[in-house]
């Protein structure tokens, strides 16, 4: 099958010239990770290498996807085509050629469009859909990954990301498809094609800026260092910082589109190594808190300076740092919703949870995957039920204010700002902070690790590991009794001998582990990349103590599947 769709490819006369050139240099083991499969859609859309193939993201299998897309579209009747499709996109690799190709294909339907005129975030697509009042939109971006992604995200009419049961309808229209080759944009029309841009960006840093709790904080005596990553978050978290007042300097070389990110060893904030550059910054110019954005600004890293050093704070952290202060300030100022309700993922940290309960606000988990809390947001704008005050992930992604249906680096730059500056009029930094609700509710250490496995072998290497887990629950992990488990695969979860249903999630391939010191491990395949990603959320009496017990189950669970 792979000769034969290889052949399909390489002798097609609609072949893009640069990746036939790619196929004729192709050897065997090549061509078989290019088509082996179809490159699928994920936990966030459609994402993964450039280049030739069919498991590749390159401009045949863009136009498939949006094939399908339109007659999605198509489906929901003239006036979902009227009011359109938002595309935005990122810095990378043929991103902006994507994205109007794109529109270029939906015109063939008679979809109007409205693309960006240079690159946006992520979260400001996912706003621009809900502007214009569009039926969906197009986010040509692969977020963190290295230089050598690219992907495609779609969103609904809320600028929420596809949940699974409007993505089958969309993934049964793109495997309708037979030949994403033939697919031709020759008749495109491009009066169906509109170009936005400064209008849309003023109405987003309004809704933005309008956030802050304390706007009147003494800003002057914390200094930021800034990064986009080379990103898009460069102009609009500049834009908010100096329209709200804020002291910052950022990272310049990391501020061009560079495609390449060559100023970066990786534009990843979960990896410590994307700081480097601007702890150097940090340090020269005695900074108080450095802010690092990944390309399409949906996630946030922090690194604090605490006692003379910097201190790079996990995803969970510094989402914990932004519930206590945002909900310390809703209550203080007496506008804390009766009905609150604050969202995160089965792999985020207890911790969160705790604080919210202090507050006296529920928490409700969903699979891995802001689309999930979108759904959930979307759900409560109708009925009422609850007030959506915050949602997070454990990847450094947050929503503080849902006019966007997405993670909103943004959003958390402003926030994490103003705590910064009203925590320091107290003679606090963020990890005083943190420590805080360490001495008050626990010593929660979370990390996590993961195995990349690329690949046709890698991919069943995968699902050997989770088989393996799965097929062969463990007792004991590290010394400690595994006292209940869940797989949300089959929606069950047992404990002590008796199985119950996991109520309100959609099947996924999750695997958690309860061990009886209070601590779990969780395990799955990422939906993004190829790897098996492991969560740990180790509780301790102290920092050293859960920094220890971290070591012992990270290498229980790396014997396991040595």
């Amino acid at each position: 099958m792979v000769a034969e769709k290889y052949n399909r490819w390489v002798n097609h006369p609609n072949i893009d010239p640069a990746l036939k050139e790619e196929l004729l240099k192709m050897d065997e083991k090549a061509k078989n990770d290019a088509f082996y499969t179809n490159i699928e859609f994920g936990t966030a859309g459609m994402r993964g290498l450039l280049g030739a193939g069919t498991n590749r993201i390159n401009v045949h299998t863009i136009r498939k996807a949006n094939v399908g897309f339109a007659h999605y579209i198509c489906s929901l009747g003239e006036e979902a085509k009227k009011k359109g499709i938002a595309i935005g996109y990122d810095n990378r690799h043929m991103s902006y050629e994507f994205a109007m190709d794109s529109a270029k294909v939906l015109s063939t339907f008679g979809i109007v469009t409205y693309v960006f005129e240079s690159l946006r975030p992520t979260p400001e697509l996912s706003f621009a859909v809900r502007h214009l009042g569009c039926a969906g939109g197009i986010m040509i971006t692969a977020s963190h990954n290295p230089k050598e992604y690219n992907g495609y995200k779609l969103c609904d009419e809320k600028g929420c990301q596809l949940v699974p049961a409007l993505a089958s309808q969309v993934i049964a229209q793109v495997n309708a498809v037979e030949d994403e080759l033939a697919i031709e944009t020759s008749h495109a029309d491009d009066s169906f094609i509109h170009i936005i841009g400064k209008e849309v960006d003023e109405a987003y840093y309004e809704k933005v800026l309008s956030i802050q709790l304390n706007p009147d904080v003494n800003k002057d005596a914390i200094k930021i260092i800034f990064t986009p990553q080379h990103g898009t978050s460069n102009i609009p978290v500049q834009e908010v910082y100096k329209r709200a007042g804020y002291h910052y300097v950022p990272v310049v070389e990391q501020c061009t589109p560079d495609p390449d990110f060559s100023m970066t060893p990786t534009p990843n904030p979960e990896e410590p190594a994307s700081y480097n550059l601007a702890l150097e910054y940090a340090k020269k110019e005695d900074a108080d808190i450095v802010l690092s954005c990944d390309p399409d600004a949906d996630r946030m890293g922090v690194a604090v300076k605490h006692h003379g050093e910097y201190v790079l704070l996990t995803g969970n952290q510094s989402g914990s740092v932004l519930i206590e202060y945002i909900f310390s300030q809703l209550t203080a100022k007496g506008r804390m919703p009766k009905n609150a309700v604050m969202f995160n993922t089965v792999v985020t940290s207890d911790l969160g949870e705790k604080i919210a309960s202090k507050y006296g606000v529920e928490t409700e988990k969903t699979l891995t995957g802001f689309k999930f809390i979108g759904e959930k947001v979307a759900k409560y704008e109708v009925n009422h039920e609850k007030e959506y005050v915050f949602g997070y992930e454990e990847s450094y992604g947050s929503l503080i204010s849902p006019f966007v249906r997405d993670k909103d680096a943004p959003q958390a730059c402003l926030m994490l700002a103003e705590a910064a500056c009203y925590y320091h009029a107290l003679g606090k930094t963020l990890v005083d902070v943190l420590d805080g609700l360490y001495e008050e509710l626990g010593t929660y250490q979370e990390s996590q690790t993961s195995l990349s496995l690329a690949g046709q072998e890698g991919a069943m290497r995968i699902k050997e590991i989770m088989a393996t887990f799965r097929n062969n629950t463990p007792s004991v992990i590290g010394g400690a009794k595994v006292v209940a488990h869940e797989d949300y695969s089959t929606l069950k979860r047992v404990e002590n001998g008796v199985e119950s249903d996991l109520v309100g999630f959609t099947k996924s391939d999750v695997l958690k582990f309860y061990l009886e010191d209070g601590s779990w491990i969780a395990v799955r395949p990422s939906g993004t990349e190829p790897k098996c990603k492991f969560y740990y959320c180790v509780k301790g009496n102290s920092k050293e103590e859960a920094k220890e017990k971290t070591a012992t189950y990270q290498k229980a669970m790396a014997d396991a599947i040595a």
